[in-house]
């Protein structure tokens, strides 16, 4: 697939199941339908009873906004229009992504935006596990009693800010289109343009509860170099998976293997900044060894997996306090998406 040939063009709406399409689409169905599980959701407020601040900062960011604006948006609206969609907050086309859904009389409800479990996963398996204190209190918890807790919360489904393989690609999975038809029919976005520092350091920052509120504290110098590495990779590794399921030769396949190619350049030039951690260049070349070409599944997933166990190798040893060099191409404050609200603005 020669990228400058491709050409937009249209065909006529069709409609699948989106959300099936997601989980089998990039290769985590397992992980994805404890992400996504309606019936296992428990909702904003269930998390406000402990996480006041951290939802008080998410009211004010354009994931809490979705919920209202996006079914009164035109663009939107023309979209749904063309991909035989007639409402919004009802058709799962739009639900896996853009709401969180609970199961209500054996239907899917939209009860926010994009909230708390959108991004660390359905709680229903988890809640009680992760703020139990193994049935203690925080402070007679021993440590390895809390090392306990966390494991079996992971276990469960619940995705932690430590876990930032699973973080960053619960994130891309909605900011990279998963949906062919969605793209090439509807004429929507193929994705974001997503990047881990700036987006999860921007608007959406609600990091005030180490602090009891006092805070909301910005990730420090090596974690930022763990999400601009890590997401870099991500990138890499969805964009691949979305190549590799591209069918035609329209706008989604196109977008998409750019998507790789320019994710490609900037791993490469993370690797010459980086050369301390010499998976990156590895990935880098395993991105390298499949075409990004239609009807070339078997290679391109082949190299999307090979990258995926690079990139949990990549957060399971490295914790970015030897990765200074990263710091020149990490996007600065100016550039973060929104401005995070202070801790006394939460309150």
């Amino acid at each position: 697939m020669r990228l400058t040939t491709l050409r937009h063009s249209a065909s006529k709406p069709a409609f699948a199941s989106y959300l099936l399409g997601v989980l089998t689409f990039f290769g985590v169905a397992a992980f994805a339908e404890s992400a996504s599980d309606h019936a296992k959701v428990s909702g904003p407020n269930a998390c406000a009873e402990c996480h006041k601040q951290e939802v008080e900062a998410w009211k004010s960011t354009h994931h809490f906004k979705t919920f209202r604006d996006m079914p009164r948006n035109e663009g939107a609206k023309a979209i749904a229009d063309r991909m035989g969609v007639r409402r919004i907050k009802v058709e799962s086309l739009c639900l896996g992504c853009h709401f969180t859904v609970q199961q209500k009389e054996n239907k899917p409800e939209p009860i926010a935006g994009i909230s708390c479990e959108s991004c660390h996963s359905a709680s229903q398996d988890w809640i009680k596990v992760h703020s139990g204190y193994s049935g203690k209190t925080a402070a007679t918890e021993s440590k390895a009693e809390a090392a306990a807790r966390w494991k079996l919360a992971d276990s469960k489904g619940m995705i932690r800010p430590v876990s930032l393989y699973r973080l960053a690609k619960n994130c891309y999975s909605c900011h990279v289109v998963p949906h062919e038809d969605l793209v090439n029919t509807g004429g929507h976005k193929a994705g974001s343009a997503f990047e881990l520092v700036s987006w999860s350091q921007g608007e959406v920052r609600h990091n005030t509860w180490h602090s009891k509120g006092k805070e909301n504290l910005p990730a420090s110098a090596a974690r930022k170099r763990m999400l601009y590495l890590v997401g870099l990779g991500v990138e890499l590794e969805t964009a691949l998976r979305a190549v590799a399921k591209a069918t035609k030769r329209k706008p989604y396949a196109f977008l998409m293997a750019q998507r790789v190619d320019r994710a490609r350049k900037q791993l490469a030039a993370a690797g010459k900044a980086a050369p301390n951690v010499p998976e990156i260049e590895k990935i880098v070349e395993l991105a390298h060894t499949a075409g990004l070409k239609l009807n070339n599944n078997r290679s391109l997933t082949t190299a999307a997996d090979s990258v995926q166990a690079l990139l949990e190798k990549i957060s399971a040893s490295y914790d970015g306090t030897t990765m200074s060099g990263l710091d020149a191409l990490i996007p600065p404050p100016a550039a973060f998406k929104g401005s995070a609200r202070t801790a006394a603005a939460v309150k």
